[in-house]
């Protein structure tokens, strides 16, 4: 029988403690998730479960349910007389989150429990600073620590200039640059990694995340795929997986996303320099359009700001329906959406403690 330790996977004493408040189940983490079955990684192993049915009754929607890299109490540890039964998710620390694609409302959680995004973009055609942003946005609303990894550095004729530009709107946010065509191409991530920690892949389609994670694997884990002649990426994963690395620490691969809606963002933490600006604007409500004293029109008149964020910021303000409120009020425009019918403030306050502890 193989026997895990489970901080070798992340455990932390935090999520230790809150597991001995469940008298008789058993503490394992969700590594993979096939429809309505999932895979736990236990201290015996990895078995197969699936969520209780009061757990399925009390579920509101999807983001309820048991995601890749969450911590749940499991009644069995073995795989012995069918499939285990998932009877309480733990409190998540972080989730990265989105709309889910196509016309649905409904949120999708994309990883739970992670310590570092790596958000992967490719230095070729896939190169887009506005998609960026957005990535950033949902990164650091997640409540992990964002880290752009730019990748394919071989394809890239200037990739001093790209960096610039990254740097330019990552803002307190590492940034690495990679390549698979030379041994040393991933030492930059290496630094990354450790045990414990958890990482997880996140980017389009055909940026290099499965390449990247088979290098850091030293084997062929997972299936990649060449890029087609017009330079577009093509899916390679199809389902999120949280891997063992075998140099201590897990990482979640990710499939590519066509299209990220918002669901939940810190745009004033992604537009920190657009905010700091903001607040030498003559008008405290300043939309940064006609009012005369914006700070904001002024500093994209002297080349210091591009016209193209300002323009990048609005449309996602739209898109979270903050257009033309403050750093404070959206925060809490936040707040109300998340606990509206939820019974007050008390959840409010609780929430935004626990969320400044980990800033």
């Amino acid at each position: 029988m193989t026997q895990t330790n489970l901080y070798d996977v992340g455990l932390t004493d935090r999520f230790a403690q809150e597991a001995t408040m469940f008298e008789g189940l058993h503490l394992g983490r969700v590594s993979i998730q096939h429809r309505d079955l999932y895979t736990v990684i236990t201290e015996n192993g990895e078995i197969t479960a699936e969520v209780s049915g009061k757990l399925a009754f009390l579920a509101n929607d999807s983001t309820d349910y048991p995601a890749v890299g969450d911590w749940v109490m499991v009644d069995r540890v073995e795989d012995s007389g069918g499939h285990a039964i998932m009877h309480h998710i733990l409190r998540r620390k972080s989730v990265f989150q989105r709309k889910a694609a196509g016309t649905s409302q409904e949120n999708q959680i994309v990883a739970a429990n992670i310590d570092t995004v790596f958000i992967c973009m490719s230095l070729n055609h896939n190169f887009n600073l506005r998609r960026l942003e957005r990535y950033l946005s949902i990164a650091w609303d997640s409540m992990a620590t964002p880290v752009v990894v730019l990748t394919k550095a071989d394809l890239c004729t200037d990739i001093d200039a790209k960096l610039a530009e990254v740097s330019a709107i990552a803002l307190g946010v590492d940034v690495l640059v990679t390549t698979s065509m030379k041994d040393d191409g991933y030492t930059a991530v290496s630094n990354y990694l450790g045990h414990g920690k958890t990482i997880a892949f996140i980017g389009s389609s055909g940026v290099g995340k499965s390449t990247l994670i088979n290098r850091l694997l030293d084997q062929d884990f997972l299936a990649t795929r060449e890029i087609d002649g017009a330079d577009k990426g093509r899916h390679a994963t199809t389902r999120r997986q949280l891997i063992v690395l075998p140099k201590g620490g897990v990482v979640i691969d990710t499939p590519g996303m066509r299209e990220l809606q918002l669901e939940s963002a810190d745009l004033a933490k992604s537009f920190a320099d657009i905010e700091e600006l903001a607040q030498h604007c003559r008008f405290s409500d300043c939309t940064h359009q006609e009012e005369p004293g914006c700070a904001v029109r002024e500093a994209i008149s002297k080349g210091l700001l591009s016209a193209a964020r300002l323009e990048s910021l609005k449309k996602l303000q739209i898109e979270m329906n903050y257009q033309g409120l403050n750093s404070r009020q959206i925060e809490q425009e936040k707040l109300n959406r998340m606990f509206s019918g939820m019974g007050g403030m008390k959840q409010a306050r609780n929430f935004m403690k626990e969320k400044n502890k980990h800033r």
